[in-house]
């Protein structure tokens, strides 16, 4: 097996160890992050109801405007930042955050620091 396949067994793996252990609820919805090459996306989902409340990517004009590049710091930074604007707009102010077996730093822990400091709390 390859290097490459065996960096997406094990996180999947870490993905399914942290999800058996965390749901969203509606008081208390999951902020789930992905993140590719070239883009990330946040979205706000309530899994008693099986909805997302919110999303957000580097796809989306809004964020993109303005980025040089979409898969870097300072992209994760700009969809962490929407993610919760638009969460707040909704009346969301707690969200339990889901990783998605990804590794906390980079541009993952940019997306949460950007939503923490832009009213969310996790």
């Amino acid at each position: 097996m390859s290097s490459l396949a065996q960096k997406k067994i094990a996180r999947l793996k870490r993905k399914v160890r942290v999800r058996t252990k965390i749901s969203g609820t509606p008081v208390c919805p999951r902020l789930n992050v992905f993140k590719s090459a070239r883009h990330i996306y946040a979205q706000i989902i309530d899994d008693v109801r099986g909805v997302t409340i919110v999303a957000a990517s580097t796809v989306m004009n809004e964020v993109k405007s303005g980025l040089k590049f979409t898969g870097n710091l300072d992209a994760a930074t700009k969809v962490g930042a929407a993610i919760a604007v638009m969460a707040r707009a909704k009346g969301i102010e707690k969200v339990v955050f889901d990783r998605s077996g990804f590794l906390y730093h980079g541009r993952i822990k940019a997306l949460a620091d950007a939503a923490r400091g832009n009213g969310l709390s996790f």
